[in-house]
């Protein structure tokens, strides 16, 4: 099993731990930044990763893999090739994360969530509201990075290759933005 320090290594050599003063995904600050697709941009380095997501579930019959676009899609894709079996993504439709494209959870299917990072966990769970509604059977959930130092719970158990503990602001309590720093909005989400 590859080790937090093998994983964070990774995300060095490709460039993907950044500094600065980011908007992140949840509308919360941050001085650090992890862009996963500077590390997915490289499919030994996805591949690795992901292998290494698979093997924490090797034993749990997994049926389908979903996660959620985009990073979910590369994640998904090559955990399931792991574990020889599907791999589906959930996106929004009017603002609300759904499955689309004829993708489907069987009533009582082993499902196994990925995602790439998470900070309060909030897309992980709409997916599993998919699950839920699908009536799936949620069999774990599968992080590249929990940036919420594992306060993010889920319900499941959960494996993160790598727990940070970086720290996160309200924008009205910004000690960046009280010092006047530019701001770097990271992330699709408006």
């Amino acid at each position: 099993m590859l080790k937090q320090e093998e994983i964070l290594e990774i995300f060095k050599k490709s460039g993907a731990l950044m500094e600065g003063h980011f908007k992140l995904t949840s509308g919360l600050h941050s001085r650090h930044y992890v862009e996963k697709f500077q590390v997915l941009q490289w499919p030994k380095y996805t591949e690795s990763l992901c292998k290494e997501i698979a093997k924490r579930f090797n034993n749990d019959n997994i049926q389908v893999v979903v996660g959620p676009v985009t990073g979910g899609i590369l994640l998904a894709h090559e955990v399931a090739k792991e574990l020889g079996t599907r791999a589906i993504f959930t996106e929004r439709e009017e603002g609300k994360m759904t499955l689309r494209r004829g993708f489907f959870i069987n009533p009582g299917e082993k499902v196994r969530i990925v995602e790439d990072i998470i900070t309060t966990g909030g897309s992980v769970m709409e997916v599993i509201e998919v699950v839920k509604a699908h009536k799936g059977t949620l069999a774990g959930v599968g992080l590249l990075v929990d940036r919420s130092n594992g306060k993010a719970e889920f319900g499941v158990r959960k494996e993160a290759l790598a727990v940070l503990d970086i720290k996160t602001y309200d924008p009205s309590k910004c000690p960046m933005c009280e010092k006047g720093v530019p701001l770097t909005k990271r992330g699709s989400r408006k």
